[in-house]
């Protein structure tokens, strides 16, 4: 079996892993999504956050074949019952639709942030992470959407079919970081998809605007792939409110955060990744635990924090009510109160 085919059978495309810029650069002289000068931030080939690459190929077949302790997700997972949002909203109200999906309404506007509206967190259907609930608000239920903004490529954040029947309903404006534009039109042509770098600064209307913010995290759609598209963090600015919106990322040293406290900051809510963190000698390069996210709430100087990925898609070792359970004791240790960070569920609702 070579060794795309083993990847893609063990779902990695659609979990974490490590980056493989050799692989790509054997596999392909350009990157086929972005041409772009050298900067900061990209090499030519690929995409960087500044941070080694520490994980490889040897490292995901040893987390996938060795002896671990997996605690199994359940087959159905009950969720809330699901919302019926109103058509719009003045202020701003944010419903979780499961795993890392949300819809926001802000001051008039309707947002997706990662829709994920599959079976499966996966570029197949017949395997990969299945979710063990149905999303908090029916896709008929959506109010019409303005705008999807994708945070990065992962199967879990970026699905294709759910943006193609966005397109095909509301025809909202998409928005990513560089190179996911082109991942986006190979299958939706027409797509009013658009592509920024980190500290990008959009108009959404007179009320709202979006940044996007650079996260320790990589990018793949496959084996030979790995970080030819860029990933963000998302800045919601809108009257009286900013909204800090993490998709996926690793905490290192937590001076990212402490600057993007700094830069963008105080912020109403911070809407953060507690999800996906076992084992930690694999997973933390990329995916921050529950401790350290209360870590970066308060690095970035946030009222309140929604937690979320986790509890709909398994895609690593923990059980699922391992992260509520861990937020609710690193609250506790921090002597936070336990309302100051909520662990989302689909159908729950936050509102300003």
């Amino acid at each position: 079996m070579n060794r795309r085919k083993l990847l893609s059978l063990l779902g990695i495309p659609a979990l974490l892993g490590s980056t493989g810029a050799a692989w790509a650069a054997i596999s392909r002289s350009r990157n086929p999504y972005y041409q772009g000068p050298v900067t900061e931030n990209f090499n030519g080939l690929v995409f960087t956050d500044g941070r080694p690459v520490t994980k490889g190929l040897a490292d995901v077949l040893k987390w996938q074949t060795s002896k671990r302790e997996r605690e199994a997700f359940p087959e159905r997972y009950p969720a809330p019952p699901q919302d019926a949002p109103p058509a719009s909203v003045d202020g701003v109200r944010i419903v979780h639709l499961g795993h890392a999906s949300f819809l926001y309404q802000v001051a008039g506007l309707n947002l997706l942030v990662d829709p994920v509206y599959s079976q499966r967190a996966s570029p197949f259907s017949f395997v990969g992470p299945r979710r063990v609930n149905e999303p908090g608000v029916a896709f008929d239920d959506l109010p019409r959407i303005d705008v999807v903004l994708i945070t990065h490529n992962h199967y879990d954040h970026l699905d294709i079919e759910t943006l193609a029947r966005l397109h095909e309903r509301d025809r909202p404006r998409m928005i990513m970081p560089l190179g996911n534009d082109t991942i986006v039109r190979a299958r939706i042509p027409d797509a009013a998809a658009e592509a920024h770098d980190w500290q990008a600064r959009l108009a959404l209307s007179e009320a709202v605007s979006v940044t996007l913010a650079p996260s320790y995290h990589w990018s793949a759609r496959g084996a030979f792939d790995r970080r030819m598209a860029l990933w963000c963090s998302f800045v919601i600015e809108a009257t009286g409110t900013k909204i800090f919106h993490v998709g996926d990322t690793g905490y290192h040293d937590g001076s990212l955060y402490e600057r993007l406290g700094a830069e963008h900051g105080p912020f109403r809510l911070a809407v953060l990744p507690i999800g996906a963190y076992e084992p930690r000698w694999f997973m933390s390069d990329n995916h921050m635990n529950p401790d350290e996210a209360v870590k970066v709430m308060l690095a970035l100087g946030a009222e309140q924090a929604l937690g979320h990925h986790w509890g709909t898609f398994q895609l690593t070792d923990e059980g699922i009510e391992r992260p509520p359970a861990a937020l609710a004791a690193a609250l506790a240790q921090a002597g936070l109160p336990e309302d100051r960070f909520r662990p989302m569920r689909p159908g729950l609702s936050w509102q300003a």
